[in-house]
């Protein structure tokens, strides 16, 4: 049955659908153990748009509060209840709207995210609540109608086929429940869903809370990189200037300018914004260049010095256009950032949008602009320390690996002397050597995470090809466990056509175009990579949104003055009030290093967390 909850006097009742009143309804809910939700809106954004309907299906009915003349806050106990599972398609954009609406959400299971974590990897599926009900029933829903709530005035009355949009968009949600449940049991993964489900709340109050930006200190930043910037511009003419070899690009007669003396005009009309012009300009040194993008430049850094000047200036364009004023456009009318999370990567791990904070400057010039808006608040931060490498160890037992990040010591140092043997000794006293011996391999041990190939070290190092791969040889020759983890995971990859991270989740990433029959090795490459640092970056992940799971339910069931505010891969960002900071610092360790736990079980893995006046990385 289709039941209207409304009190609107002007709205029309349409065959099939009765109407009730809002307490007939709860009480006919109350009783349910699962519940299909869905919303209507004006718009996308909480912040400025209406909540106009709520519908709510169970297997027998659907319901449809009209949220302009009923007050839906009679349902908080049912949106809370451990006992009512809600079930969402994209539960982070419903759960914002309810909750500004007074309402919070707990146990709910996203159709969407399950659809994801089953076809991780695979680019051909969608993820639509159309695309799922075709795929599983052979069904078309029409979304045509969806517009018309765009416009729709709160308080005027619905059409009939608002109305029958409303009550189908739900009533099929428990159904597709059913046909996921099969796959998930079939890979085994009941414990990566329930974990992504439990995540999504914590990803939708970050979203919801926002983080506050002190516009001004914003501003400082941008008007100190767009100096740097017109300097870089400067020093490029200064090449064309100077330099006969691009004397071509030299203007044949300078335009005076009665306000400018003539050594302060431009000898060029080069735009070095242009990718096109740059081209030939830096043909001249290398007339086989087909483009100069970055990875493409990087290869040739030392072919010229206009190369690495270019490339610099290339850094603070981007850092000029991403986050200078235009970064304004983000701002919500609470000042805040509220960015979009993408929960679920090929990797498993998270990316955000409008704007993008997971690729924020670590510069903390840049993050420093964050801070809380109330005086009497202060950031509360913290990050595992050197997940990826307590990962590898773990992962390969590797005993050289084990003990030094057991006991605390430099572990670069420690590979750095083991391989280098007796140049890592003969530069003690050195700092230099040293430095440069370490960031060697440190490159590698973080490499490692990332499928790292003797090209990609050649790059970051600026050696060449030869030493690269040399370097990479001697590496495993010393480390023959991590070398024996990584060619079995890569191994496993290509054999199977999939990989896992480590357990308890065991979250699985298709790789799509693979079969038994595989001959193309630049394809078996890309999966064996993948297949490398995907448990790596995944188990980094899992653990992650573990954490903040935990953070989440700490905050709600001990009524905590703290709010969740960002996460940016393996830290965790809170505000809290400047007097419990102390107490909360201890509490957020150990909530950090208990999710660790239960997937690097050997202790291995602590965290840092700091008590800071704004937010840094």
């Amino acid at each position: 049955m289709n039941y209207l909850i409304t009190n609107n006097s002007d709205q029309s009742v349409y065959p099939g659908v009765q109407l009730i009143s809002v307490d007939t309804a709860v009480s006919h809910l109350k009783k349910c153990e699962v519940v299909g939700v869905d919303t209507e809106t004006t718009g996308f954004d909480w912040n400025n748009n209406t909540l106009l309907l709520l519908q709510i299906s169970t297997k027998q009915d659907n319901y449809v509060f009209d949220c302009t003349t009923v007050d839906i806050s009679l349902l908080k106990n049912m949106f809370l209840s451990n006992n009512v599972t809600k079930i969402f398609h994209n539960v982070k954009f419903d759960y914002k709207f309810l909750r500004a609406n007074g309402i919070i959400t707990e146990k709910i299971y996203d159709t969407m995210l399950a659809e994801q974590v089953i076809h991780c990897g695979k680019k051909s599926i969608k993820y639509s609540l159309d695309a799922l009900l075709d795929r599983y029933f052979e069904i078309f829903m029409d979304k045509s109608t969806r517009s018309s709530f765009v416009s729709h005035k709160p308080g005027a009355p619905y059409s009939k086929s608002q109305l029958r949009y409303a009550f189908t968009d739900t009533e099929f949600l428990i159904k597709i429940v059913e046909k996921q449940q099969e796959l998930i049991s079939e890979h085994d993964l009941e414990e990566v869903v329930k974990l992504e489900n439990e995540a999504a709340l914590a990803f939708a109050d970050i979203e919801y809370n926002g983080i506050y930006l002190n516009k001004p200190k914003w501003e400082e930043n941008y008007n100190k990189i767009k100096i740097e910037l017109e300097e870089s511009v400067e020093e490029l003419d200064k090449f064309i200037e100077y330099d006969p070899m691009f004397s071509d690009f030299k203007l044949k007669q300078i335009q005076t300018d009665m306000f400018l003396p003539v050594e302060e005009l431009r000898k060029t009309d080069m735009l070095w914004s242009s990718p096109s012009q740059v081209l030939k300009l830096m043909q001249c040194v290398n007339p086989e260049l087909e483009s100069v993008n970055g990875k493409v430049l990087l290869m040739h850094k030392g072919m010229h010095p206009i190369v690495s000047k270019y490339i610099k200036y290339k850094e603070q364009s981007k850092l000029c256009n991403a986050y200078g004023l235009n970064f304004y456009k983000y701002l919500h009318k609470d000042d805040k950032i509220h960015t979009s999370f993408q929960q679920i990567l090929n990797t498993g791990r998270v990316s955000s949008r409008n704007p993008n904070m997971q690729q924020i400057p670590s510069d903390n010039s840049y993050r420093n602009a964050f801070v809380p808006r109330n005086s009497d608040d202060v950031f509360v931060s913290s990050d595992f320390s050197s997940q990826e490498l307590c990962i590898i160890a773990f992962g390969s037992g590797d005993p050289v690996w084990l003990n030094a990040l057991e006991e605390g010591k430099d572990l670069h140092s420690i590979c750095a002397e083991l391989i280098f043997g007796d140049k890592w000794r003969d530069a003690e006293g050195n700092d230099k050597e040293r430095k440069s011996l370490r960031t060697a391999v440190k490159a590698i041990n973080f490499g490692l995470a990332y499928g790292m190939s003797e090209f990609k070290l050649s790059d970051t190092l600026g050696i060449s090809v030869k030493e690269a791969k040399q370097m990479i040889k001697k590496y495993f020759t010393v480390f023959p466990a991590i070398k024996k983890f990584l060619d079995n995971l890569g191994a496993f990859g290509k054999e199977n056509g999939f990989i896992r991270t480590f357990a308890p989740y065991r979250r699985i990433r298709w790789f799509e175009d693979w079969s038994q029959e595989m001959e193309d090795f630049a394809a078996l490459g890309s999966i064996e990579r993948a297949s490398k640092n995907t448990p790596i970056q995944g188990t980094g992940a899992d653990m992650t949104k573990l954490a903040l799971v935990m953070v989440r339910k700490s905050i709600k069931e001990q009524d905590l003055p703290v709010k969740l505010i960002m996460t940016v891969h393996d830290q965790i960002d809170t505000i809290c009030k400047k007097d419990f900071a102390e107490e909360w610092s201890i509490m957020l360790k150990g909530i950090m290093e208990e999710a660790a736990l239960k997937i690097i079980t050997n202790g291995l893995l602590k965290s840092d967390t700091n008590i800071t006046k704004q937010w840094q990385k």
